[in-house]
């Protein structure tokens, strides 16, 4: 089926480029917007197919010059994401005894919403306790999904499948955010037969709060979650994956007593281990994010891996900064893991207000700066949601702005969650009225090897007071989105479309000023640009 798709855009292109009578009469042309999708070997409904239809008018071949060079307008980028939580019902599904419509009506309310107002990414939790909202054969269904632990969706359909065409139908990114270490929620139900609790048993650990644990020092744990990430990364079509802070877990989940790994720990002293108890626990969890790292671009080199550590490392990181010390608490060295590369993009939770004493958000973010040494994607969590100020709009607003200032050419950012975003009713307003007034492509991932997207065919047609445009290209397969240049009157206007755009009615007038010339580039998964090709119209 997909080899018809591409064989029929290309088609397409060679039909508007040879004919004078006929031409593209809707506005705009729809194929099938998932790229190359992996699907899932069971469990899945197989995504509708639009039927791309043509029909005659009397237009006629717009007079034009032969393609030429001009100095296209550099394109808006910023990363512009949101959190959406699946663990204990906080945001998707609201509850876990939802139907399968009303689960679907959510996600796509949701994703609505974020292309409206120009987002550009949703982060959304797959697996929040070694459980699955997708079709899997290595962990069971989650009981936030069906309200109970191993329990398929009825009528069954795979809700990350559904996800990920929906997202990529309005030009969003969608990256799957997994919990690497946690077994079992306190909210998450009774812990059943089918539960990783029991099916894995000799790894996982009891925690005082009643939360269950994987042991981080347990090679069989490594392993699992390893297994885990590589079968998503194999079977779906996603563009990242996303680990959030949980690694060793809070001091608090264990109320105070340190983290029950005796037997893990005894095993490694036995064997001549050398290192001390928080530095052989810091090197389980490092050892662990250069695997999972070097595995997903093994499978699929344009898949990004995230982490969204907690903000700060360590008390002291830098001047001036008091708080909770992830590098000690949570064994979790973050701050080499972006000093190493081992990560696409970094989102340090900088959930604090920027006039916060002892976590000063400017600060905080110019230290991560500092350390990005490999120069990889830096983007702020935020506290959309429930960061304590009297403005939460005006806030996040100053923080984006902020961030804008110190990331320039690569900034961005992800709002936790986005809770913040539809249940504040001025918050959306705000950003949409003012940072996230234009939509914005990702930025690049330079260090990524990517192949060249080609040039487009561009083909015009005159339709009356329109300029029928479309275009077309030889390795559809590798684009994500389209940007569109039109020029009124010597001024270039952009406009960022999503993969299915394939022709567009354009304006020979616009506000009294003159269509004169067109121009379009193709946007590969990686935010890479093509080169573009452009006409004059006469």
């Amino acid at each position: 089926m997909r080899m018809n798709k591409l064989k029929l855009i290309v088609l397409l292109g060679v039909f508007a480029s040879y004919t004078t009578s006929c031409s593209v009469q809707n506005n705009v042309v729809k194929t099938p917007s998932t790229k190359n999708p992996t699907k899932p070997t069971n469990n899945t409904t197989p995504p509708k197919v639009p039927v791309v239809t043509t029909k005659p008018t009397t237009g006629t071949i717009a007079p034009t010059e032969e393609n030429f060079r001009t100095n296209l307008p550099e394109i808006k980028r910023e990363f512009r994401g949101a959190w959406i939580a699946s663990v204990a019902n906080i945001n998707w599904p609201s509850r876990n005894d939802l139907t399968v419509e009303q689960q679907k009506a959510e996600a796509i309310s949701m994703l609505d919403m974020l292309r409206d107002n120009n987002f550009n990414a949703a982060i959304f939790q797959i697996r929040p306790s070694a459980d699955a909202l997708y079709t899997s054969n290595l962990e069971p269904w989650s009981y936030f999904l069906t309200g109970e632990t191993g329990k398929a969706p009825s009528p069954n359909y795979d809700p990350l499948q559904f996800w990920i065409e929906e997202a990529h139908k309005r030009g969003l990114e969608l990256h799957v955010w997994l919990n690497p270490y946690r077994a079992h929620h306190t909210n998450g139900g009774a812990v059943s037969n089918l539960s990783m609790v029991n099916k894995l048993s000799d790894i996982v650990l009891r925690l005082k709060n009643g939360m269950y644990w994987f042991d981080p020092a347990n090679p069989k744990t490594q392993g699992h979650v390893s297994n885990v990430v590589r079968d998503i990364v194999k079977r779906y079509d996603i563009d990242a994956v996303h680990f959030d802070d949980y690694f060793y877990p809070y001091a608090t989940y264990n109320k105070g007593a340190d983290f029950p790994d005796n037997a893990s720990w005894n095993a490694y002293v036995s064997s001549g281990g050398t290192l001390s108890r928080a530095d052989w626990r810091r090197d389980n969890v490092n050892k662990f994010v250069e695997r999972i790292y070097k595995e997903i671009h093994a499978e699929k080199n344009n898949v990004r891996f995230g982490i969204s550590p907690f903000g700060i490392w360590k008390p002291g990181y830098p001047a001036g900064v008091v708080g909770s010390s992830q590098y000690d608490e949570l064994y979790a060295d973050a701050k080499l893991w972006l000093n190493k590369g081992w990560v696409d993009y970094f989102s340090p939770q900088l959930y604090w207000p920027v006039d916060s004493k002892g976590q000063s958000f400017e600060a905080l973010l110019s230290w991560w700066q500092s350390e990005n040494t490999m120069n990889r994607h830096l983007w702020p969590g935020l506290n959309t949601v429930e960061i304590k100020v009297s403005d939460r709009p005006a806030e996040i607003k100053n923080q984006i702005a902020i961030s804008r200032n110190i990331l320039k050419n690569d900034a961005g950012e992800i709002h936790w969650s986005i809770a913040g975003l539809t249940k504040n009713p001025n918050m959306l307003p705000a950003l949409k009225n003012g940072p996230y007034s234009e939509k914005a492509l990702v930025p690049k991932s330079p260090w990524i090897k990517a192949v060249p997207l080609q040039t487009p065919t561009l083909f015009i047609a005159d339709n009356g007071s329109f300029a029928q445009t479309s275009w077309s290209t030889k390795n559809a397969a590798d684009v994500f989105q389209w940007v569109l240049f039109t020029q009124y009157n010597g001024i270039w206007q952009t406009e960022i479309l999503t993969l299915d755009t394939l022709s567009k009615d354009i304006p020979k007038f616009k506000d009294g000023k003159k269509l004169s010339a067109v121009a379009i580039k193709a946007i590969d998964r990686l935010g890479n640009e093509s080169d573009y090709i452009a006409r004059k119209i006469k």
